[in-house]
C-alpha cells in the first residue's frame, strides 16, 4: 500500500471529483485541480526526496511518510472549501513524493544485480499502480455512497495508519551507506539544485493548470509569468547540475540514447493516460449519471487488466525484446484512445469504454516496467532512490501538464461547440476532444519506438 500511495490518492480523487464539485460548487477546471494539485507537488519534490533518501536513509523516510499521509488524509476530510481541499491534496502529494523514491531505493539496493527475481520484484512494485487504483476507487466509491465524499479521506487515514504500524515490523533495514547528519554531509546536498527544480516544475505546472481557468485565459499576465519563469528555472537547473560536484540529478544518464528515448516515450504516454482516466470518470458521473460506487465498478476493467499485464511483464522482461514490449505498449495506448474518442453520447459502454479501459493499461504497465528497470539499472546502488525519483518526476510532471492541456481543451470546446460534423449537439464532444489529444500524443510515441535498440532485461 505504500508504493501504491499515489495511485490510491488518484483513484480516490477521480471517483469523488464530480461529487466534491457539486458539494463545494466548483468549476470543471477547479475539479481537475483536485487531482492535479497532488501530482504537481509530488512531481516538484521527487528529486529532492530521492536525494534525501539516498543520503540519510530510506526506511525512516518511508515509515514517517506513511504516517503523515494518514494524518493529512484525515485533515482533508474536514475541508470546507475548494482552496483548503486543493492545498491538503497538494500536501498529500508532497508526502507521496517522499515515499516513492525511498521505496524504489530499498528495492534497488536489495536486488543489486539484474535477475529474474528482480524483474518479479519490480513487476510487483509496478502492480501497485492498478492495485492502488482499485483500492482507491472501490473504497472511495463505497464510502462516498454510504457517508459522503469526506468519508473517503477518513477511510484512507484509517488504512494508512494500520499500514504504518505493519511497516514498522516488516520493512527491511536499509543497509546502504549513509552519511551522518553533519555540516560536511549537508555540503553534499544540492540545495540550489533542489530550489531550482522545485520552483521550476512548480511554477511551470501551476501556469499550465491555471491557464484555462484564469479570467483572461492563457493571456493572463500571471499565467505567462508562471510558465516563462518555470521554464527559465528548469534551464538553470540543467546548467547547474552539469557543474555541481554532487548533483541532485546525475546528468550523464541522459547521454544514454536508450535512457532518453524510453523517458520520452513514457512521458508521451503519461501526458495522455491519467487525464484519460479522469475524464472517463467525469463523463460517467456527469453524462451517464452514475454514482461514485458505480463509477468505480465501471473503471474496474482497467485495474484487473493492469494486474494481469504486470504479472506477464515480470515473467517476460528477460526473454522478450523490450523494444517489442514498448511497441506493443505504445500501440495499445493509441488503439484505446481511438476507441474512447470515436464514441458518442448513448453509445454502448461495452462496445467502446470497456475495451478501451482494458487495453489502455497494457500500454501504461508495459512501458512502466521496461522504463523502470532500465532507469534503475543506469545508476549505482548508492543512487537508487534518485534513479527512482528521476523516473517518477517524469510521470508526475506529465500528469500535471496533461491535465492542464486537457482541461484547456475541454473548456474551449465546451464554450465553442461544433455546429456540424460527427459530434453535432453532442455533450460528449468536449470529452472526445481530450481523448483525441491523448491519441495524438501516443501516436507520436509509436513513431519513436523503432529508434530503440534495447533488448531483454533481467539476466543473471
Amino acid at each position: 500500500m505504500g508504493v501504491a500511495m499515489p495511485s490510491v490518492l488518484q483513484g480516490c480523487t477521480i471517483v469523488i471529483s464530480s461529487f466534491v464539485g457539486r458539494d463545494l460548487n466548483m468549476t470543471t477546471s477547479q475539479i481537475t485541480w483536485i487531482t492535479a494539485s497532488s501530482a504537481l507537488t509530488s512531481g516538484s519534490f521527487l528529486l529532492f526526496f530521492g536525494k534525501v533518501a539516498d543520503l540519510f536513509g530510506r526506511r525512516t523516510i518511508f515509515i514517517v511518510s506513511l504516517f503523515l499521509f494518514a494524518i493529512f488524509a484525515l485533515a482533508t476530510g474536514f475541508s470546507r472549501d475548494a482552496i483548503t481541499l486543493d492545498v491538503l491534496n497538494g500536501v498529500m502529494g508532497l508526502v507521496s513524493a517522499s515515499v516513492v523514491p525511498a521505496t524504489q531505493g530499498i528495492l534497488g539496493s536489495i536486488y543489486k544485480k539484474p535477475s529474474k527475481r528482480k524483474n518479479y520484484a519490480f513487476a510487483c512494485f509496478s502492480a501497485g499502480n492498478p492495485l492502488g487504483f482499485v483500492f482507491g476507487t472501490i473504497f472511495s466509491g463505497i464510502a462516498t455512497q454510504l457517508f459522503g465524499w469526506r468519508a473517503s479521506f477518513w477511510l484512507l487515514a484509517i488504512i494508512y495508519l494500520v499500514v504504518t504500524i505493519i511497516a514498522c515490523s516488516i520493512v527491511p533495514v536499509d543497509d546502504s551507506e549513509k552519511l551522518p547528519l553533519s555540516v560536511q554531509s549537508l555540503k553534499q546536498f544540492d540545495v540550489i539544485g533542489a530550489a531550482l527544480t522545485i520552483g521550476g516544475i512548480g511554477l511551470f505546472s501551476t501556469g499550465l493548470s491555471t491557464g484555462s481557468d484564469a479570467p483572461q485565459g492563457w493571456k493572463a499576465p500571471y499565467v505567462l509569468v508562471f510558465i516563462i519563469l518555470g521554464i527559465l528555472m528548469i534551464i538553470a537547473f540543467v546548467w547547474w547540475e552539469c557543474r555541481f560536484p554532487y548533483p541532485l540529478m546525475p546528468m550523464h544518464v541522459w547521454r544514454d540514447k536508450e535512457f532518453s528515448l524510453l523517458i520520452a516515450i513514457l512521458l508521451l504516454g503519461f501526458l495522455a493516460f491519467p487525464p484519460m482516466t479522469f475524464f472517463v470518470a467525469l463523463y460517467l458521473q456527469e453524462l451517464s449519471r452514475y454514482s461514485a460506487l458505480m463509477t468505480a465498478v465501471h473503471m474496474l476493467p482497467m485495474a484487473i487488466s493492469g494486474i494481469i499485464v504486470n504479472v506477464i511483464a515480470g515473467l517476460v522482461l528477460h526473454t522478450v525484446s523490450n523494444k517489442l514490449l514498448m511497441g506493443i505498449g505504445a500501440a495499445a495506448y493509441t488503439v484505446a484512445f481511438l476507441l474512447i474518442a470515436v464514441q458518442r453520447s448513448g453509445d454502448s459502454y461495452w462496445a467502446f469504454t470497456f475495451p478501451a479501459l482494458a487495453i489502455v493499461v497494457v500500454g501504461a504497465d508495459l512501458e512502466f516496467n521496461v522504463a523502470n528497470m532500465y532507469v534503475l539499472s543506469s545508476l549505482p546502488k548508492s543512487q537508487q532512490s534518485i534513479a527512482g525519483s528521476i523516473f517518477q518526476t517524469v510521470t508526475k510532471l506529465s500528469v500535471t501538464i496533461g491535465l492542464g492541456i486537457c482541461t484547456a481543451i475541454f473548456r474551449s470546446v465546451s464554450e465553442n461547440p461544433g455546429t456540424s460534423g460527427y459530434y453535432t449537439h453532442d455533450p460528449f464532444e468536449p470529452y472526445a476532444a481530450t481523448f483525441w489529444f491523448a491519441m495524438a500524443c501516443t501516436f507520436i510515441s509509436v513513431l519513436l519506438v523503432p529508434l530503440l535498440k534495447i533488448g531483454t532485461q533481467g539476466h543473471e
